[in-house]
């Protein structure tokens, strides 16, 4: 698995930055790119490698945006980026396919305040979290006005409501937490971040390999922080919400090694990793074995004062690393990641 040199327009300065992608002249420098160092369609690869690319969106990776995912450095998302750009560039010849995630949403869904209003009618502020006391005790209700602009009944909405939080309690996930406005369809905070989306289209150019986007987030009944299901699939009539994507599921059973990175660490990247552990116990320990944390490339929530879930973070990565997965680093050649060199040998012979 050989690295190749990063192209020279990339500028690891402006990853922090939201620009124009210049299309037509990056599929030109790829291609040639390509010719140079003889690389190799996407179809020919013996050992597949599949680059799972959690939320790498504006909203969640630059700076004054709506969540950026700081860390404790301050700076956590745009140092993640620089380093993932860097090793999707070096590494274009040995990742087989791209996956990204892209979280999407509307204004008017359970974790935005539009939905909740207290006593005298007022929202809760960003990062309230709502308990399944706070609802049973009537500190938060449902937002009749909001529920009905989007064609809900308010007295389901309100049972839901209770019925989510408890679930959320029972099933140890984070408690309902009240995000700020973000990654709304249509909006610049939902694109990717254009440094990364220009790697991601320069690999797609070069090795003839179609990044396989996957929307998430859109109920407006659930969060939805894996790539792979929402927190809660069930209404409280045992209706379904929003189902698991078991289809992504069986492509990532296809790969080789899967690499994972993203944002945030301690959410969507967390909640991705701990759905894949899920379900049956053979399928489970073969998908383990094959994917790789990239530890550098993926920051936790932290809001100076309010939350910090480095800790958590850093919890479940070692639930994952104690699971059969393997935590890297970018900067390591993949070569020398745990168990790449000997399997890579066996594909190619």
């Amino acid at each position: 698995m050989r690295e190749l040199p990063v192209p020279d327009f990339h500028e690891p300065d402006r990853v922090g930055e939201v620009s124009r992608v210049p299309y037509e002249e990056r599929a030109r420098d790829a291609r040639a790119w390509a010719e140079r160092h003889a690389i190799r369609r996407a179809a020919d690869d013996s050992f597949r490698v599949c680059l799972l690319a959690v939320d790498v969106q504006n909203t969640f990776c630059i700076p004054g945006f709506e969540l950026f995912v700081q860390g404790r450095s301050g700076t956590g998302a745009v140092d993640d980026n620089r380093r993932l750009c860097s090793f999707v560039y070096r590494n274009l010849e040995s990742i087989t396919q791209i996956v990204p995630s892209l979280d999407t949403h509307r204004v008017t869904q359970v974790f935005h305040a539009v939905w909740l209003v207290d006593s005298d009618g007022n929202h809760p502020d960003p990062y309230t979290l709502v308990s399944a006391e706070d609802i049973e005790s009537g500190r938060w209700r449902v937002n009749e006005a909001a529920a009905e602009s989007i064609g809900i009944d308010p007295a389901y909405a309100a049972r839901q409501l209770a019925d989510y939080t408890r679930q959320l309690a029972e099933g140890g996930k984070y408690e309902l937490t009240i995000w700020p406005y973000h990654a709304l369809l249509g909006g610049i905070g939902h694109a990717l971040v254009s440094a990364v989306e220009e790697a991601f289209f320069f690999h797609g150019i070069a090795r003839y390999s179609q990044p396989a986007f996957q929307v998430k987030g859109e109920h407006p009944l659930t969060e939805h922080y894996s790539m792979l299901g929402p927190e809660v699939t069930q209404g409280p009539d045992g209706d379904l919400l929003a189902g698991k994507n078991t289809v992504l599921i069986e492509r990532l059973l296809e790969f080789d090694a899967v690499v994972v990175a993203g944002q945030a660490k301690s959410h969507c990247v967390a909640w991705t990793i701990d759905d894949l552990l899920e379900g049956d116990d053979s399928r489970v320990q073969r998908l383990a074995e094959r994917v790789y944390l990239l530890e550098d490339c993926s920051s936790a929530v932290v809001v100076p004062g309010v939350v910090d879930y480095t800790d958590d973070a850093a919890a479940a990565f070692e639930r994952f690393a104690a699971a059969g997965m393997h935590v890297v680093r970018s900067t390591e050649p993949m070569a020398d990641w745990p168990g790449i060199g000997e399997r890579t040998a066996e594909a190619v012979s």
